[in-house]
């Protein structure tokens, strides 16, 4: 693990504030060299507390652009959805002036919207300048899931996004793919907990990406960030 740019904090709130010191010196790089700038984010209730912190840090946020690394085809009115997760907690206080592009649209299926949400990812000031990821206790990251439908075109990334169905992912979901979130000038992996860490420690062993997604991330050059606490 000495390779990676590992670090450990005793609780959620020190590690959230160091995270959005992080996130926020990325942006203000990409802000002073090319004017604009886009976060990619996870969802699920892991990151509430940085969505928080980060939201008051002093940033141009009419030029910073905010998008999801993954989300659940449900509407934005559910309680799963990262979107809303999103609205409520980071697109607060000065980070309210960011502009906001959702995975989701009212479509009944992604695959009827999978083009329009290509499109505008595109349309991004790409590569992101910063990509903040969760991990799942299967090593999943985003929705690249282990028993994905779609796990190879996700790895592969001959798209930016990907549908993904999968078992453990209930509803189906639409996901960024690996190379574009390997693109991002700076990739961090927030997780918390001991049976989280010891996933991770799994997957720094050798073994199939297919097993252990997240493998593919931490073989990243340069390596990602790791931001864990018990």
């Amino acid at each position: 693990m000495n390779f990676l740019s590992w670090h450990d904090f005793p609780n959620g709130e020190a590690l959230a504030e160091k995270l959005a010191d992080h996130v926020a010196r990325a942006l203000q790089a990409r802000l002073d060299k090319d004017g604009a700038a886009a976060l990619a984010v996870a969802g699920g209730t892991t990151p509430i507390r940085f969505f928080e912190i980060l939201s008051a840090r002093d940033l141009d946020w009419s030029k910073v652009t905010i998008t999801l690394v993954d989300d659940r085809w449900v509407p934005d009115t559910s309680p799963r959805s990262n979107a809303k997760l999103v609205r409520a907690h980071l697109l607060q206080r000065n980070a309210a002036a960011a502009d906001f592009l959702p995975l989701v649209s009212p479509d009944d299926l992604p695959e009827d919207a999978v083009d329009a949400v290509e499109a505008a990812i595109a349309a991004l000031p790409l590569a992101f300048a910063a990509v903040v990821l969760g991990m799942g206790k299967d090593g999943h990251f985003a929705s690249i899931f282990p028993d994905g439908d779609h796990l190879t075109q996700a790895l592969a990334g001959r798209h930016h996004v990907e549908i993904m169905h999968a078992e453990a992912a209930v509803e189906p979901r639409i996901t960024l793919t690996l190379p574009i979130i390997l693109a991002a000038d700076a990739v961090a992996i927030h997780i918390e907990g001991e049976r989280k860490r010891a996933v991770l420690d799994l997957a720094l062993e050798p073994g199939p990406v297919e097993h252990l997604p997240i493998r593919a991330v931490l073989a990243r050059s340069p390596t990602p960030d790791i931001f864990w606490c018990p």
